[in-house]
């Protein structure tokens, strides 16, 4: 029997009723445009959005770890941040649900960096 951790579900059911929301209204109201959503809203406490490339590239992360398991405890290794990277994708792809994502974990604070950052290319 596996005991490998389903990190996309664990993400998906992290994110659906919170973070996605919120994103899909911030979204919405910048008319469905990631770049003016991130020059918006993609400097806050918990959340940064750089636009690379824009409508293709983008940088995206958080200052700090954000992760209530990882807060609390009960979480310590970098492996568990794929389920950041899995949020970011599931997020994206409901945004975007015509367009192909790809999400890269440039680092993260698990991994010892001071932040997490990702790498997000749209086609």
């Amino acid at each position: 029997m596996s005991n490998k951790i389903d990190y996309k579900n664990k993400a998906i059911n992290c994110v659906k009723d919170t973070v996605l929301p919120l994103q899909k209204g911030q979204f919405e109201e910048c008319g469905c445009s990631l770049d003016e959503q991130y020059k918006k809203y993609g400097n806050t406490e918990s959340f940064f959005g750089k636009v690379i490339e824009s409508g293709h590239v983008y940088e995206i992360g958080y200052p700090k770890c954000v992760c209530s398991e990882v807060l609390s405890g009960k979480v310590g290794s970098a492996k568990h941040c794929e389920c950041s990277r899995q949020s970011v994708l599931y997020i994206l792809e409901q945004l975007l649900p015509d367009k192909t994502i790809t999400v890269k974990t440039i680092e993260t604070v698990l991994g010892g960096a001071k932040k997490c950052r990702f790498r997000v290319t749209i086609e």
